[in-house]
């Protein structure tokens, strides 16, 4: 009565999205992944369901030329064999899936040939169970060939392939659907224009339960605030019942190792090292309760921070 919380319903749910495929469904991943299917607010099981916790990808990225300093001195050599990096994803960092970032493809820097990002894809999925999300280097010629070898190194496997963008989706879609893969859809920080995107996405044949959205997360001190009001009203028009607003949100919270504020060195200020463990956590840590599904991070003591965060608003102890 007096004492009850107000709880609030909504007529939309956010659609269930499958990453990965085990044994019995034709891949080789030691889980799948689900993520979605809430139907209410982030955290507020008091009055929805939330079938799905938020998940932890940890990227890996294929050329530490883009690794900032003070990442490596945190992390460790690891990060200069991307193999090996997405080993430590799994054994020893418990990240909930993996994504390679094949940034050295770019013609503008590496211009790694298509059979050497092939070959690092099949050694990644070789040697790692994790449910795998792969992302091409954002120049539409290459990304074209890149990811239909890389749809087809990962056959069975249900990869997700990202970035689809509006001026360049059809190339990756059709990578992706050839398949059985899913795809990731980015908008820049414009509802109307992530809208947009998904309606692409779906005229192009790609369903519903086949597509991620990634609105693009600005880090604190970078546009974090704009970026937490965009994804609120993305899951509020999806919980509204628009449906082509109605599936999971994916976050890249690792550019907070791209402030400078939080990299620079000032004594006064601590090590950057620690600084951008801290910048992190809290960049992901507002992703989450603005209805982020999946959060992209890089640095294990900021996961270990943000998975106790999120048992705590889960309930947990």
């Amino acid at each position: 009565m007096a004492n009850e919380a107000l709880k609030e319903k909504f007529q939309g749910r956010i659609h269930e999205v499958a990453i990965g495929a085990t044994k019995e469904q034709g891949g080789t991943r030691r889980s799948r992944i689900v993520v979605g299917g809430e139907n209410g607010l982030p955290f507020h099981k008091f009055e929805s369901d939330a079938p799905h916790m938020p998940v932890i990808a940890m990227d890996v990225i294929d050329t530490v030329r883009v690794v900032p300093e003070q990442l490596v001195k945190s992390m460790g050599p690891v990060v200069k064999d991307p193999v090996e990096w997405a080993k430590k994803c799994e054994r020893d960092w418990g990240a909930d899936l993996c994504v390679l970032k094949l940034q050295s493809a770019n013609p503008e820097e590496e211009n790694r040939s298509v059979a050497e990002c092939e070959s690092l894809v099949r050694e990644v999925l070789k040697a790692t169970s994790l449910p795998l999300v792969v992302y091409g280097c954002g120049v539409e010629e290459k990304d074209a060939k890149v990811m239909e070898a890389v749809s087809n190194a990962g056959r069975g496997e249900r990869l997700f392939l990202g970035q689809a963008e509006e001026k360049a989706f059809k190339s990756i879609t059709a990578a992706a659907m050839a398949n059985g893969h899913g795809i990731v859809a980015f908008s820049n920080l414009d509802i109307n224009l992530a809208k947009q995107m998904n309606i692409l996405l779906l005229d192009f044949g790609m369903k519903p339960e086949n597509i991620i959205m990634d609105p693009l997360l600005a880090a604190l001190g970078m546009g974090l605030e704009y970026s937490y009001s965009v994804m609120e009203r993305l899951r509020l028009g999806a919980l509204s019942g628009d449906p082509v607003l109605q599936m999971p949100i994916i976050t890249d919270c690792s550019c907070a190792w791209a402030v400078p504020e939080a990299l620079e060195e000032d004594q006064a200020k601590g090590k950057p090292e620690l600084r951008g463990v801290y910048w992190e956590t809290l960049t992901a840590y507002a992703a989450a309760v603005a209805g982020s599904d999946i959060l992209i991070m890089r640095q294990p003591d900021a996961v270990k921070r943000v998975r106790a965060a999120l048992s705590e608003l889960a309930g947990g102890a």
